[in-house]
């Protein structure tokens, strides 16, 4: 019982530090395409195609089994990171197109934590049943 919770603690906090590495990467991103493209939605598209697949890529080498078996499935996991992105860029569009006066990078990192934490809560109802 014991080795089935850290097992899936486990899963859960190399999903986390997937995602926050994707968050991260994905700021950098942003911030430099900011200055070079045109527009912050366009900007915010590139950014979040270019980082989904790197993060789909890094899926390949991150281990997210629960005792030799696939706590989600990857299909279950790029579903999740799917629907994450989508909303994503929802929430990015609304906001700025709502408060003209936000920060675009403001406006990305209130979209992307509030993503982050549906992607978090998608990944423990799906990792987590019974």
């Amino acid at each position: 019982m014991a080795d089935a919770s850290f097992s899936r603690s486990g899963s859960l906090l190399r999903f986390a530090a997937l995602s926050l590495l994707g968050l991260a990467a994905e700021t950098l991103l942003f911030h430099l395409l900011l200055k070079v493209m045109q527009g912050p939605l366009l900007t915010r598209a590139v950014s979040l195609v270019a980082i989904l697949g790197i993060m789909l890529a890094m899926l390949r080498r991150i281990d997210l089994t629960r005792g030799g078996r696939p706590s989600v499935g990857r299909a279950g996991i790029v579903a999740i990171l799917l629907i994450a992105a989508i909303l994503n860029f929802g929430l990015y569009a609304t906001l700025i197109t709502v408060l003209p006066s936000l920060q675009p990078l403001a406006a990305m990192v209130l979209a992307s934590v509030s993503t982050l934490c549906f992607a978090i809560f998608g990944y423990i109802r799906f990792a987590f049943r019974e």
